[in-house]
């Protein structure tokens, strides 16, 4: 199996940041002894909310990488079962990377630069979504951005982590995230997301 993990905004750990890399470990942990890889998306995770187009351009890059992955997993390793995650900012371009078409809300001049969805039998290949402190339809829309919406083909092998008063995820305005959001990693939800991905396989 394999993990294609986005990390957060300006995330430490490497590339997979500090959750994804408690994710992966949390799945070699469940897996039963299947080998577990692991690939972190490549994209710049900036924190430079105030050039919205430049910042929109690092999310465009980083759903293209993760599309590419998944799709060549899918097609050079069929017997190869897939996780698609992210935390934060990685978590919405994650859950954007399973979309069907154009998210409503996506200015015409901007559409163009977007990645072609992946091919419907894609789906086939992964097994589960794990989505941890996905920006909010609030959040999303006070920064001027569509709402993260998971494919049709991936929403019901998708889980969408929240903590409780996390600022990004819980509804709140835009603002910076509070202290709340910095726990994925240690809280225990990586833990839970892993036994959900190990029970797809």
């Amino acid at each position: 199996m394999e993990v294609v993990f986005a990390r957060g905004t300006a995330e430490p750990g490497g590339e997979l940041g500090l959750t994804g890399t408690s994710f992966v470990e949390a799945l070699r942990v469940n897996s039963g002894g299947r080998s577990v890889g692991a690939y972190g998306v490549d994209y710049p995770a900036s924190s430079d909310f105030a050039d919205r187009l430049a910042f929109a351009h690092t999310v465009v890059r980083g759903i293209d990488d993760a599309q590419r992955r998944v799709e060549y997993i899918a097609a050079n390793c069929p017997a190869t079962r897939i996780v698609l995650g992210g935390y934060s900012q990685g978590a919405a371009l994650a859950g954007f990377a399973t979309g069907t078409g154009v998210p409503d809300g996506v200015p015409a001049e901007y559409r163009s630069y977007l990645p072609a969805p992946m091919a419907p039998e894609v789906a086939e290949h992964v097994a589960a979504v794990v989505l941890f402190g996905k920006p909010s339809d609030r959040f999303m829309a006070d920064a001027g951005a569509p709402a993260v919406v998971v494919g049709a083909a991936y929403a019901g092998k998708t889980l969408d982590l929240c903590i409780d008063a996390d600022n990004i995820c819980d509804g709140s305005p835009l603002g910076q995230p509070n202290a709340l959001h910095t726990l994925y990693g240690i809280n225990g939800m990586t833990i839970t997301a892993a036994q959900f991905a190990a029970q797809r396989f």
